[in-house]
């Protein structure tokens, strides 16, 4: 089905992207934290990564900034009374790591701040997702083993660990830079910059 879409962004709204894709605009569910990601992106085109929700009555096609926010969301809805809407409530309130982070701490009190959450449902969610690899799920992640296990042996956690090298997967991709498109560069790339962002 729907992976992805390139195009230009053609404005915003409560919530929603609107794309233009060769002559086609679509209109796109979202995350206030990918509202924010794409902020000044300017006029070249953009790639955000989708998931088609389809039901009898309705069918709506929501969009991601990154992979990690993506493979969060698809994990969130799985949780009985967590819809789309209100998991993208929830990734509205954070950032996808940040969420990552409270889900493997069980930190109720972290997910109660989170827009439209009370402590009940906070409980159900981790209790549902408890010992799940959220991150690791992702292919963009599983292709840096070795790097992430270099990173744990140097002292730093492994959950923390896969949750930045997902986003800065995630950020080069994006950038659309040259290191990006190299395996060995975006390899170094990545494990230098881990190192900065997880030491800091």
């Amino acid at each position: 089905m729907f992976n992805s879409l390139t195009g230009t962004i053609m404005g915003q709204g409560p919530n929603a992207l609107y794309l233009a894709t060769g002559g086609v605009e679509w209109e796109l569910e979202v995350s206030g934290y990918t509202l924010r990601s794409l902020s000044g992106r300017g006029n070249g085109p953009v790639r955000v990564l989708t998931h088609l929700y389809h039901r009898e009555d309705q069918m709506r096609l929501y969009a991601f900034s990154s992979a990690e926010e993506r493979r969060v969301f698809l994990e969130l809805t799985r949780v009985s009374g967590i819809g789309p809407r209100a998991a993208l409530k929830m990734l509205s309130g954070t950032s996808p790591s940040e969420l990552i982070r409270m889900l493997e701490t069980e930190d109720v009190d972290g997910l109660v701040r989170l827009p439209g959450l009370g402590r009940k449902t906070a409980q159900k969610v981790i209790l549902t997702l408890r010992g799940k690899r959220v991150v690791e799920a992702d292919g963009a992640v599983g292709a840096h083993t070795v790097l992430i296990d270099a990173l744990v042996e140097m002292g730093f956690e492994r959950s923390e660990v896969n949750s930045v090298v997902a986003s800065l997967n995630a950020e080069l991709d994006a950038a659309g830079s040259a290191t990006a498109a190299d395996p060995a560069e975006r390899e170094k790339e990545i494990f230098r910059l881990a190192i900065v962002r997880l030491s800091g």
